[in-house]
């Protein structure tokens, strides 16, 4: 995969880049929106396709991306196709830095380094292009003013903007209201994107489906004790650390 296309999870944290005060909207479902993302990114390139609510690889080969050579690994490991929401739903400490920083190191965003209650060192992003911001912001204007389908990428980024609530964030107040309905109508345009922001709101409302248990057995059984639930594995608590990003 060529470096000249942004990727997904890139344009997804530029949206949620507030350019006044350099912190991103919705923090905690944006980490989810970006693993999320790295599914998409990775369906669009050929390595992962979609099987029932499963995500399967298809093709286990290198992207050239880093980050998402990353999560390919992970889901090769995994032998057996993932649960969309299992894989959302599971830790993903330090996701959102890792792309903060390659956006820095592509001269998209600039660190500002601050403090909070003047002792704690902070981080805040700042876009240093805001032209490429307008112009991702700008398909999906287009898609929500003419109604036209869009291509499978700008579909998929409107899904998880959508998914991780920043509708609000890029069509604020009473007047935003339509775009933010027909954001999230664009959810149906990319089969994949649709997966995968439901997948997103699922973990998010934590109505995640338990996988079937096998029928019991004909005729009288005792009683077993009940099996531990399996649920979607719990974001990690943030501990100290030595410098804060700020959202």
């Amino acid at each position: 995969m060529g470096r000249s296309r942004r990727t997904i999870p890139e344009e997804l944290l530029l949206l949620a880049l507030d350019p006044a005060t350099g912190t991103t909207a919705q923090p905690q479902s944006l980490d989810l929106g970006l693993a999320g993302a790295q599914l998409v990114e990775l369906a669009l390139a050929g390595r992962i396709a979609p099987d029932g609510d499963r995500i399967a690889v298809v093709a286990p080969r290198p992207t050239g991306d880093p980050t998402l050579d990353c999560a390919l690994e992970l889901l090769r490991r995994r032998g057996a196709p993932v649960r969309a929401v299992h894989w959302i739903g599971g830790p993903r400490l330090g996701l959102r830095q890792t792309y903060l920083s390659h956006l820095e190191r592509c001269g998209m965003v600039a660190a500002v380094p601050g403090q909070m209650c003047g002792v704690l060192p902070t981080t805040r992003y700042q876009a240093t292009d805001t032209a490429i911001s307008r112009e991702i912001k700008s398909r999906l204007d287009s898609a929500i003013r003419t109604g036209v389908p869009p291509d499978p990428r700008t579909a998929a980024l409107a899904a998880l903007a959508h998914a991780v609530g920043l509708g609000k964030h890029l069509y604020p107040g009473n007047e935003g209201r339509s775009s933010r309905s027909r954001l999230r109508d664009l959810i149906r345009h990319d089969p994949m994107g649709g997966l995968v922001a439901h997948a997103v709101m699922d973990v998010q409302n934590g109505a995640v489906a338990q996988p079937r248990r096998n029928p019991a057995p004909a005729g009288p059984t005792r009683p077993s004790a009940p099996e531990p639930a399996r649920g979607v594995p719990m974001q990690p608590r943030r501990g100290s650390m030595a410098r804060v990003v700020a959202h």
